[in-house]
């Protein structure tokens, strides 16, 4: 399986935000995407998803061209999409939540899910019954991505998931999605902590005004010496 991104445009309106991006993430490898806040990777993200229109260019599925595709039937494909501030539905239990993500699932699936969410996130199965919005920062950002993993996704879109969240808890998050990988789940990963995304992945692309500008195994991206002085201050 491999979703595959080829000169891919877009924007708001009449302003251009990509442009002429190219990627590929496969299943099983963790791809982080960086840049700094502005640059495109969110809008690539929801364009990936089919929440926004492209423009031009193609974004391909095992070879198929997801055009037109509404983000229902990608997902039932097998694209998930954790976006960035988790919105989540705070008057719904944790359970609640879940099920919704495991919506375009056969019958009796869902059991499989909450299996596999509560194994990874144990505290979601202590917080079941509690409403979303009473959870802790980094319970709703895992609560989040569960949801997400419910739908069983082949690639999956994670966007920020540090964001607002304790270093200890930022890390904790991170290798939890790099166990994911290890599982088979291909991950496209947006976050602002550019040393621990580079830690987990295996490549990496950096983008600059909706441009790819370097591409590579995420090793040889964190020891560049762009990347050190931009992102890492060193």
């Amino acid at each position: 399986m491999k979703l595959r991104i080829e000169g891919l445009e877009t924007g708001y309106g009449k302003a251009q935000v990509l442009f002429g991006m190219d990627l590929e993430v496969r299943e099983g490898e963790l791809v982080a995407l960086l840049g700094a806040n502005g640059a495109g990777k969110t809008t690539l993200l929801r364009t990936i998803s089919g929440l926004i229109r492209p423009w031009r260019g193609r974004i391909l599925w095992d070879g198929r061209d997801l055009g037109g595709l509404s983000p229902a039937k990608r997902a039932r494909l097998g694209l998930g999409h954790v976006p960035e501030g988790r919105q989540l539905f705070p008057l719904m239990t944790v359970e609640e939540n879940l099920r919704l993500g495991a919506a375009f699932l056969a019958p009796g699936r869902d059991k499989e899910g909450f299996e596999r969410v509560y194994a990874l996130f144990p505290r979601l199965a202590e917080r079941r019954r509690q409403l979303a919005g009473t959870l802790s920062g980094g319970e709703q950002q895992m609560l989040a991505i569960a949801r997400a993993l419910m739908g069983f996704p082949r690639i999956l879109l994670v966007d920020e998931p540090s964001l607002g969240l304790a270093p200890r808890l930022a890390e904790e998050v991170l290798r939890t999605l790099n166990r994911v990988a290890e599982e088979g789940v291909g991950i496209l990963l947006v976050e602002q902590n550019v040393a621990l995304s580079l830690e987990v992945a295996v490549r990496a692309y950096v983008v600059e005004h909706g441009r790819i500008v370097l591409h590579g195994p995420a090793r040889a991206v964190l020891e560049d010496p762009r990347i050190r002085e931009a992102y890492l201050s060193l």
